[in-house]
């Protein structure tokens, strides 16, 4: 996947360390902009438990840049635009809206340092806010 200045990214990137993905339907949407704003205002709770923190969506990184940049996001926003980390992770999202096929769920996985899920969620449907207390309480049972 590129991040929003079309540099690849990967789960290599990121070894050794706690990974927390927010999958996410679309940029510039309500619900997508609460989650990602309300990941980047908590980033120092990722940070004092030595957290990395990733987006994730089909938009095209250009797309994702100026969501960053207009939302001062804080950390890197990945596009999937082939599609294959949302399978991968069971967030493909079949059905959006309006006809819309194959974006992103609505949701939130989380990978301990040793590579394995060790927590995820989906919401019910792209309208409902992942629920940030469970993930911090996941989060801090691998201090």
């Amino acid at each position: 996947m590129f991040n929003t200045e079309r540099k690849e990214i990967s789960r290599a990137d990121f070894k050794d360390k706690i990974l927390v993905i927010n999958f996410f339907p679309a940029a510039f949407t309500g619900v997508c902009t609460a989650q990602l704003c309300t990941a980047s205002d908590e980033l120092a709770f990722y940070n004092n438990i030595q957290a990395s923190v990733i987006g994730i969506s089909v938009d095209m990184p250009f797309s994702l840049k100026a969501f960053k940049e207009k939302n001062n996001i804080n950390y890197d926003l990945l596009s999937d635009f082939n599609k294959l980390t949302i399978h991968e992770y069971d967030m493909y999202h079949c059905n959006f809206t309006m006809g819309i096929k194959g974006v992103a769920k609505r949701g939130v996985v989380v990978i301990g340092k040793d590579a394995v899920v060790v927590y995820a969620e989906e919401t019910a449907n792209p309208g409902i806010q992942v629920n940030f207390a469970a993930l911090k309480e996941a989060l801090l049972k691998l201090r």
